[in-house]
């Protein structure tokens, strides 16, 4: 246990009173209930389970947390923040469709390696509000920028970020729901070439004669332009989104 910290009057307080030490405190707690998550289940992620490998009193739970169910939140975003720390982001790929794939692979990777924490990051609707969520959310979104930047992009952004996430996690849910001995390595495989041809052209827009991939790759560069004022971009992006949606 954490020796008290003496006061000026000669009292002692826990250390848990202070700003650092509650934050140390949460963090301890946090990560004894994801080890217990992973080895043992949800089931065995109790209050008194988790303080107990937590080295603290069951009490110190529903201070920190208010209730289990702010523990699993807690739990959750801390699965969102330690794959979003795990992803390696390339501001210019030298191939945008190889690091589509990349990126698809890592994030389904992250799922199969964290079963438990990942079932429990999309169990909890808190976690997707996170702030680590949405930095995810963002890495997604900058990789499809640069699909749509470079013309690569056959539908909207908006559109492909949710194929993106959803082929991904129902990839995840799809092969952990499967017995051990029935799991395919081709079903993933085939999952995500299915996403790769959903969501881009085979060559670029500039090597197309339809007008909606074009637009698609210029509206994408309309946040970097500069010479226009900002009626004329809201202008020109109205008419942007009308051509892309013609396909």
């Amino acid at each position: 246990m954490t020796s008290p910290i003496p006061r000026r009057n000669g009292t002692t307080a826990d250390p848990g009173d202070t700003a650092s030490g509650r934050e140390q405190h949460r963090q301890r707690v946090i990560e004894a209930a994801a080890d217990l998550l992973e080895h043992a289940g949800r089931g065995a992620v109790t209050t008194r389970a988790v303080a107990d490998a937590a080295g603290l009193q069951p009490p110190a739970i529903y201070r920190l947390f208010g209730d289990k169910d702010g523990l699993l939140e807690a739990v959750a975003e801390y699965g969102f923040a330690k794959f979003v720390a795990g992803k390696h982001v390339d501001p210019d790929p030298a191939d945008p469709i190889e690091d589509l794939r990349a990126g698809w692979d890592l994030a389904v990777e992250f799922g199969l390696s964290n079963p438990a924490l990942y079932s429990l990051m999309y169990s909890e609707p808190a976690g997707t509000e996170s702030a680590a969520f949405q930095a995810g959310l963002q890495i997604l979104r900058g990789r499809v920028r640069r699909l749509a930047a470079g013309g690569w992009l056959r539908v909207d952004e908006r559109l492909a970020a949710g194929i993106i996430h959803a082929t991904g996690r129902g990839a995840v849910l799809t092969w952990l729901s499967v017995p051990e001995a029935n799991r395919d390595p081709a079903l993933l495989t085939a999952l995500r070439e299915a996403m790769v041809t959903a969501v881009t052209n085979e060559h670029p827009a500039l090597q197309d004669t339809g007008p909606a991939s074009a637009a698609r790759a210029l509206r994408a560069t309309l946040p970097e332009e500069t010479t226009l004022t900002t009626a004329e971009q809201q202008l020109l992006r109205e008419w942007l989104d009308r051509l892309a949606a013609d396909h």
